[in-house]
């Protein structure tokens, strides 16, 4: 069988996990980065001439121009499909054990620096600090706020929906499409409602000729359309730079840092690691420790119980 045509028996084997348009466009890139380097008859290639060396030299090619992060993934996603074409029997065994592959980076969280970055951020928000083009401190307040006391992912903010919040006054719940599929639903206090409600309003007011259905999307762009990703993070990139926040973000982080910032105050307000799994969709717990560990709650009790301490307190306080 060729490459090629193997890929799509791999594809519509995975249909019955229900991955999401983004997972399934992720490893389709993957895929067909590799393929391209595999030579100049890559479309007329067979499977059984995914050698190692082959292998190699397309991961040697695409490793030149391409972070460690996309290597990783690409590795990841060309051994799960050729696992697949072991599970087939297209081959023999999976060459992929052969090729070589960037050590994982430990995931270190990225939250704001700074005790009172998150209030001033939010009050600028507010003030109108951001002088846009098209100024909407309403929607600037609801994106921010999403990312602090939801830790909304990019992709979960821009598939949310008016029917998104639900449940009786007071004890409404924020439903989240999340990252894998993996649903849930996050509890919100009364004044995420009213932050919501008045960004609803002031759509109304932006877009008088716009029916606004339940279903349809939340976050709208400044001509009444559904946000895009690019759009998302240069909203929360300028809402930094207009509140003079800038240098207290993590390099790479923007938006990522408020679902960071949210996850990390939990920990520190000793939330467990499964409460913490819970609330931001973690398909790991090892992921949601990693929260706990970064604040160094065990680490700074551990230091501080050195009982060199009890005589540097005599000393300074006899």
């Amino acid at each position: 069988m060729k490459v090629l045509d193997a890929q799509a028996a791999f594809f519509a084997a995975r249909r019955p996990r229900k991955d999401s348009p983004h997972t399934t466009a992720a490893y389709r890139r993957d895929l067909a980065g590799i393929t391209a380097l595999l030579g100049p008859d890559a479309d007329c290639l067979e499977v059984t001439e995914l050698t190692a060396q082959v292998l190699r030299d397309a991961f040697g090619a695409f490793a030149d121009t391409h972070a460690k992060s996309s290597v990783l993934r690409a590795w990841s996603t060309w051994n799960q499909f050729l696992t697949f074409c072991v599970s087939d029997g297209l081959l023999t065994g999976n060459p992929m054990g052969a090729v070589a592959r960037p050590k994982t980076p430990p995931l270190s969280p990225k939250p704001l620096r700074g005790e009172d970055t998150p209030e001033k951020l939010l009050k600028a928000a507010a003030d109108g600090a951001r002088r846009a083009r098209d100024p909407w401190p309403e929607r600037d307040v609801l994106v921010i706020a999403l990312g602090l006391v939801a830790g909304l992912r990019s992709a979960e903010m821009r598939t949310l929906t008016a029917d998104s919040l639900a449940g009786r006054p007071g004890e409404m719940r924020l439903h989240i499409h999340g990252k894998g599929s993996r649903d849930r639903s996050i509890p919100v206090e009364p004044i995420m409602e009213k932050i919501i409600a008045t960004y609803v309003e002031s759509c109304a007011r932006r877009f008088p000729r716009k029916r606004f259905g339940r279903s349809g999307k939340l976050l709208l762009d400044r001509d009444g359309e559904p946000i895009g990703r690019g759009g998302l993070e240069y909203l929360v990139k300028s809402c930094y730079r207009w509140a003079g926040l800038h240098d207290r973000v993590p390099v790479g982080a923007n938006l990522h840092a408020l679902r960071h910032t949210f996850a990390t105050r939990l920990a520190e307000d000793g939330a467990t690691a499964s409460e913490i799994m819970a609330l931001l969709g973690h398909a790991s717990l090892a992921t949601s420790q990693n929260y706990i560990e970064a604040t160094g709650r065990e680490q700074r009790s551990a230091a501080a119980s050195n009982r060199t301490y009890r005589t540097l307190d005599q000393m300074v306080d006899p």
